[in-house]
């Protein structure tokens, strides 16, 4: 059982999670592209939004396609440690992991393109 709470399960958790950031960062490409579209989108959509409001749907949309891939590849990294074997479930889990990532870049382009055009 984890005996950390408090402060010490917060300073532990915020270490996992900065892990999880580096694993993502050196094993997964794919991470590394979306972030640097983040990085070059977000002050853009800073820029561009009129209010609070869009600038947080423009930002928290490109945020949306991290978080995805993240999942995304946790599912996969769990799928490829059961079996490297053709499995039908392993390629399901793997396509709809694949597919929350394309449907996180679509509503990204929607929101974008609502905000830009109205």
């Amino acid at each position: 059982m984890n005996k950390h709470t408090g402060l010490t399960r917060i300073i532990k958790a915020t270490g996992y999670s900065l892990s999880g950031l580096k694993a993502a960062w050196i094993n997964e490409a794919a991470f590394r592209q979306e972030v640097l579209l983040c990085l070059v989108l977000m002050p853009l959509g800073f820029y561009l939004g009129d209010n609070g409001v869009e600038r947080a749907l423009l930002m928290s949309s490109l945020i949306l396609i991290v978080l995805m891939e993240l999942i995304n590849s946790a599912l996969e990294a769990v799928a490829d440690r059961v079996t490297q074997e053709q499995d039908i479930l392993i390629k399901r889990t793997k396509d709809i992991g694949s597919a929350a990532v394309f449907v996180a870049i679509c509503y990204a382009g929607m929101v974008w393109g609502m905000v830009l055009l109205a």
